[in-house]
């Protein structure tokens, strides 16, 4: 980790900006700066209330809304990556309702938010050299 305990690595997109914005407003709060950041998202995720703009879903939602074609496309990629079928991907997720595959209910919207942040911050974190 450079000298900056703030995240240096280049965001590529609207969700990666999103996403270091977030780990650079925490980086200050951390001996080890973005590092301990991201060590306490990938210990207790989004669902731990550490991401405080994405507790509620008047939050979630129209955070998935706005980067929904990023999320989707992270989704298809790791399902790609895994062997399996998109919807097989999405069935993976912890509380995923099997009846709304369409995402139009808010508890799926509201996981796809979570899996888009928590995802970034592993690219972010791995492209930073940070361990996940």
């Amino acid at each position: 980790m450079p000298k900056s305990k703030k995240l240096t690595v280049k965001a590529e997109t609207k969700l990666e900006c999103a996403v270091k914005a977030w780990v650079n407003g925490l980086a200050d709060d951390y001996d080890d700066g973005a590092a301990g950041a991201f060590r306490n998202l990938f210990q207790g995720g989004c669902a731990s209330g550490m991401v405080g703009d994405l507790i509620y879903y008047k939050d979630t939602i129209p955070f998935f809304k706005r980067h929904k074609n990023e999320i989707v496309g992270i989704a298809k990629e790791q399902a790609n990556d895994y062997g399996v079928s998109f919807g097989q991907m999405l069935e993976g997720l912890n509380g995923w309702d099997k009846d709304d595959p369409l995402c139009d209910d808010t508890q799926n919207q509201n996981l796809l938010a979570w899996f888009g942040f928590e995802e970034t911050a592993r690219r972010l974190a791995d492209r930073a050299g940070i361990e996940s």
